[in-house]
C-alpha cells in the first residue's frame, strides 16, 4: 500500500458504531414482559449502564424494578447513582430502604445517608443490623479529611499459620458476604496487621506450602487517622488493588481500595480547583445561594482589602499621571500580563509540591528556572510591544517617532520586569504556605493576581516616573 493510500485509509476509516446500551436498556424496562424475563436480560448489563437510564424512569417503573431485582441488585445500582441515590431511597418504604443499605459497602452507604437528613439518617440506621450499623459508624466516626473517612469493610482477613487447605476454605467463607478477595490480608495471634497474600499465590500454592511463604510482610499500610493530605502520595505510588487501614494498634479497620484512591484523587483535585479559584469548598449545582455565599465571601473580603491597596498605590501615582496622560491606557495589559505570568507559575509550582520529597535545593531551582521563565517570555513580549505600541502610538495617536518609542520602550522594559517579579511571587507565595504546613491551593489564582496587580501597577507607573518624567523630562 503507498504512502498516498495510507493516509487515506487513516483519514476514512471509522471506529466501530458501539451499542447504545440506554436505549436497550429503556427497551426492555418498558417493554411489558414478565418479571423473569425482564430480570434475566438486565443481568447481561452492568449496574453502572442501569443506573445510567433510572432517572428516565418513571416512579411506578422503578418501584417495579426494586421488586424484580432484588436488595443485592439495587444495592449495586444506588452505588453509581452519586449523590442522587438518597433521593431513589425516598421512594422506599423505611425497612426496605434500610435492607438496600444493609446489603452495600459501608462506604457507599454512609455517601448516601449523609446526603439525607439526620432524623431519617437515624432511623434508617436504627432498622439495619448489628453488624451494618457497626460499619457505618466506624467510617461515620472519622472526620472527612481522615483516610479512614473514605475506606470500606468489605475485605478478606485469615489468621498466620493456618494450612493451604484450611486458608482457602477461610477465603471461600468469607467470600460469600466480601469481594474485594484479590488481596487476602493476614493477622497475626494478637489480631494486629501481618502482611498480605496475592489471590493468584494462593490459588495455585501446593498443599504443602507454608502460608508464611506466600506473605508479603512488608505490605504497604496507612493508619485510619492519617489525614488525606499526608498519605495520598503513598497511596498513588502502590499499583495495590487495595491497601489496609490500621488503627494505632495496628488492627485492620477496613481498606482503601483503587477505586477509592481514583474518587480521594478525584476529590483533592477538585478541592485544589476551587481554592485556586478562590473558594473555601467545591460547590454543586444545587446548592443553597447562603451556602454558597458563605464559600465565597470570605477571599472576597481579603481580596477587596488587597485590591484597596492596590487603588491607594495607584493614587501615589496620581502627578505621574497628570503629566503623562498616555501611559493610562497601558495600565491593563501589565496588569494582565503580571497576573497571567503569576499564575502560570503557580499552577506549576503546586503541582510540584505535591512531592513531599522535594528537597531545599530542588526548591531554589523551581524558584530560579521559573524566574529565567519569566524574563524570557517578558523579553519577547516585551519587545513586541515595543514596537507595536511603538507605531500605534506614533500613527494613531500622532505622536512623534521619539515619543512614541521612548514610551513603548517603558511600556515594554515595565512588561519584563513585572512579569519575572510576578513568576517569582506565583512561586514564593505556594512555598511560603507549604512551609507553614498551610495546604498551598490556598495561594489561590485571585490572590496571585491580585498580588501581581500589586507589583504591575508599582513597576509600570515607578518605571514611568523614573525614566520618562524624571529622566527624559517628557509630559503629554
Amino acid at each position: 500500500m503507498s504512502e498516498a493510500e495510507n493516509r487515506n485509509y487513516s483519514v476514512e476509516t471509522d471506529f466501530p458504531e458501539k451499542r447504545d446500551y440506554e436505549k436497550e436498556l429503556i427497551c426492555i424496562i418498558k417493554s411489558g414482559e414478565p418479571p423473569h424475563i425482564i430480570r434475566e436480560k438486565l443481568q447481561d448489563y452492568h449496574e453502572n449502564d442501569i443506573a445510567s437510564v433510572w432517572e428516565e424512569l418513571t416512579k411506578e417503573e422503578r418501584i417495579k424494578l426494586y421488586q424484580i431485582l432484588g436488595n443485592d441488585t439495587v444495592s449495586e445500582i444506588f452505588t453509581y447513582l452519586g449523590d442522587e441515590a438518597s433521593i431513589y431511597l425516598e421512594e422506599l418504604g423505611l425497612e426496605n430502604a434500610a435492607d438496600i443499605l444493609e446489603s452495600m459497602d459501608a462506604d457507599d452507604a454512609v455517601d448516601i445517608l449523609d446526603e439525607m437528613e439526620d432524623e431519617k439518617s437515624d432511623r434508617l440506621m436504627q432498622l439495619m443490623d448489628e453488624e451494618s450499623r457497626h460499619d457505618i459508624g466506624l467510617i461515620q466516626s472519622y472526620e472527612d479529611d481522615e483516610i479512614g473517612s473514605k475506606m470500606t469493610t468489605n475485605f478478606i482477613v485469615i489468621k498466620n499459620g493456618l494450612a493451604i487447605p484450611e486458608a482457602m476454605k477461610e477465603l471461600v467463607t468469607q467470600a460469600a458476604d466480601n469481594d474485594n478477595i484479590s488481596t487476602i490480608y493476614v493477622v497475626d495471634g494478637a489480631e494486629s496487621f501481618y502482611g498480605a497474600i496475592d489471590l493468584k499465590d494462593l490459588i495455585i500454592a501446593r498443599r504443602y506450602t507454608a502460608l508464611e511463604d506466600l506473605i508479603t510482610t512488608s505490605y504497604p499500610y496507612v493508619y485510619a487517622k492519617e489525614t488525606i493530605d499526608e498519605c495520598i502520595e503513598d497511596l498513588k505510588d502502590y499499583s495495590e488493588d487495595s491497601i489496609p487501614v490500621l488503627d494505632n494498634d495496628k488492627k485492620i479497620l477496613g481498606v482503601i481500595t483503587a477505586q477509592d484512591i481514583v474518587e480521594v484523587v478525584d476529590e483533592e483535585m477538585g478541592e485544589d480547583y476551587a481554592r485556586l479559584a478562590g473558594l473555601t469548598a467545591e460547590e454543586d449545582l444545587n446548592e443553597p445561594l447562603l451556602e454558597s455565599m458563605k464559600k465565597r465571601i470570605p477571599w472576597l473580603a481579603v481580596l477587596l482589602a488587597l485590591g484597596l491597596i492596590v487603588s491607594s498605590v495607584v493614587g501615589i501615582f496620581e502627578q505621574v499621571v497628570s503629566q503623562l496622560t498616555l501611559v493610562i491606557c497601558f495600565q491593563s495589559l501589565i496588569l494582565d500580563m503580571a497576573g497571567n505570568a503569576g499564575t502560570q507559575s503557580l499552577a506549576v509550582t503546586i503541582r510540584v509540591l505535591m512531592d513531599e520529597n522535594l528537597t531545599g535545593t530542588q526548591k531554589l531551582r523551581l524558584m530560579f528556572k521559573e524566574m529565567r521563565v519569566g524574563a524570557v517570555n517578558g523579553l519577547m513580549l516585551g519587545t513586541l510591544s515595543l514596537l507595536f505600541i511603538g507605531f500605534y502610538i506614533a500613527l494613531f495617536k500622532g505622536r512623534t517617532l521619539g515619543f512614541a518609542f521612548a514610551v513603548s520602550g517603558c511600556i515594554g522594559f515595565s512588561l519584563m520586569v513585572a512579569m519575572i517579579i510576578s513568576s517569582f511571587t506565583g512561586t514564593v507565595i505556594p512555598m511560603f504556605f507549604h512551609k507553614i504546613k498551610i495546604d498551598p491551593a490556598v495561594a489561590s489564582g485571585p490572590l496571585i493576581t491580585t498580588v501581581n496587580d500589586l507589583v504591575a501597577v508599582v513597576t509600570y507607573y515607578g518605571l514611568t516616573w523614573l525614566l520618562l518624567i524624571n529622566v527624559m523630562h517628557m509630559t503629554g
